[in-house]
């Protein structure tokens, strides 16, 4: 079963906690740090479209690309819905083959992480310098490995909505500081519950790797920060923040 085909008719109503609204004036704010215009910006591994649309709303030239049709099927409906007039691709990042380059890539909430190890991630970075304008902008979040190792670690989470119940249960493997997750979704109709489920691992790296590998693609300008505070990244960060530019 691909990835997140299951878990995108749940992702909205289980992913409740995301402020995207802050999140894209976040974005933009730190561009104007740069003093860098967003111009054509691509939203990678953009999921729903919901950091998508928030862009669009405040006039950026935006565009989605995911490797989940699923994820992008339900992206499709809600542009429909709100009369969003918004391009989606659905493409792997690390074979990434757009018509063009950008002046912004944005990729958010931990998507790198799900790449199958470095060498996947170093693709995808080899690919975004090679679709990004000179001059352009890359940022992207990651989740750290502390974060895998003591917060995600082998933990169980339980979620119910009015529509579905939700098993989340991690295991931590530290050779390769990987959470391998599984996820079992029960959804009621009429009197019983249809079961359906879905697993994927996540791979945590050092603020060091990150930044080697963005210099191997060609990135320059890298700046590495603990995603919570905009601060250098301590031992205990949970989730990195890093702009690099070309």
């Amino acid at each position: 079963m691909s990835e997140y085909s299951q878990f995108a008719f749940y992702y909205d109503e289980l992913i409740y906690n995301v402020d995207y609204s802050k999140m894209a004036d976040r974005l933009l704010s730190i561009l104007q740090k740069y003093k860098h215009e967003p111009g054509l910006t691509l939203d990678l591994a953009c999921g729903t479209g919901n950091l998508t649309f928030e862009l669009l709303k405040r006039g950026i030239d935006v565009y989605g690309v995911d490797a989940s049709m699923e994820m992008l099927s339900v992206a499709r409906d809600k542009a429909d819905d709100q009369e969003l007039d918004v391009l989606f691709l659905c493409q792997n990042m690390q074979d990434l083959d757009l018509y063009g380059c950008s002046d912004t890539v944005f990729c958010m909430l931990d998507s790198l992480n799900h790449l199958k190890g470095a060498a996947e991630v170093q693709k995808a970075f080899d690919k975004v310098w090679m679709f990004l304008n000179p001059g352009g902008v890359f940022i992207f979040d990651m989740n750290a490995v502390y974060k895998h190792k003591y917060v995600l670690s082998n933990n169980t989470y339980v979620y119910e909505t009015d529509h579905v119940f939700c098993v989340w249960q991690n295991r931590y493997h530290a050779k390769d500081s990987r959470v391998q997750i599984d996820l079992d979704f029960f959804e009621k109709q009429g009197k019983i519950y249809r079961r359906s489920q879905e697993s994927f691992d996540e791979y945590a790296y050092n603020a060091s790797d990150i930044h080697k590998m963005l210099e191997k693609s060609g990135f320059q300008g890298i700046e590495i920060f603990d995603a919570l505070d905009m601060e250098p990244p301590q031992k205990s960060s949970e989730r990195l923040l890093i702009v690099a530019q070309k």
